[in-house]
């Protein structure tokens, strides 16, 4: 059971303005003189998001009972739609730090996810990334080991040179991993000859870790393209 259209429609155009908010509330300027037009607005969002929250859980009761509103609560979209909401109910009815509440607020950028929920784009990259959910745990579980690897490796060769940027293979590993990333923000680098001719090697191979994720993410996505192609015709 779907929910209305005009309903959908309108949950869009709050996200937008939310997002929009979001923005405009970040500038300094800005938020010292409508703060407390941001405050509330934020709120009301939020009682309709709950709302929302709730109306969905009942549409998913009428179609198959609690076997549906688990299915809901568990999906994609049904968490997404918890997490826009929880922090601002966490922080009305729990006393927590600065640093924690401006994470929490961090998570109003979910809200962005929702505008897909009727995509047949985003369910199709959702098949095509569900399909071969094997194969990337299994690049994912390769690429841990290669930066594990990278950071010991870089580690034993610059820590005599470079211990306070090489203190350990831990602060090794952010050097190690946009170094396979092939980013390079160039803020740790390796002077020593070992250290440079290791950190060439592994940008070479990164290339190919990167590569291998993104090829069976494509192939995958074409894949079900196509399917729903031969199922059109």
């Amino acid at each position: 059971m779907k929910s209305p259209v005009i309903f959908d429609k309108f949950i869009y155009l709050l996200i937008i303005f939310n997002v929009a908010a979001m923005i405009l509330e970040s500038h300094v300027s800005i938020r010292n003189v409508y703060g407390n037009y941001f405050n509330v607005f934020e709120a009301i969002s939020i009682y309709i998001f709950s709302f929302e929250y709730l109306y969905r859980i009942r549409l998913a009761y009428l179609d198959k009972r609690m076997k549906g509103v688990k299915k809901y609560i568990f999906s994609t979209f049904g968490l997404i739609d918890l997490i826009s909401i929880l922090p601002f109910f966490l922080n009305q009815f729990v006393k927590v730090d600065g640093r924690f509440l401006r994470i929490l607020r961090l998570f109003r950028l979910t809200r962005i996810f929702k505008l897909g929920r009727d995509s047949s784009s985003l369910q199709l990259f959702v098949s095509a990334l569900k399909g071969v959910q094997n194969e990337l745990k299994f690049t994912l579980f390769l690429s841990a080991l290669a930066i594990l690897f990278s950071a010991s490796a870089i580690y034993y060769l610059e820590n005599e040179v470079q211990p306070e940027k090489f203190s350990s293979i831990t602060e090794s590993i952010w050097w190690a991993t946009v170094s396979l990333a092939t980013v390079g923000y160039g803020d740790v680098y390796p002077v020593t000859v070992g250290g440079k001719v290791f950190a060439s090697v592994i940008s070479l191979i990164g290339i190919g870790i990167v590569a291998i994720p993104t090829g069976i993410i494509s192939a995958s996505f074409v894949e079900e393209i196509n399917k729903v192609r031969r199922g059109e015709k």
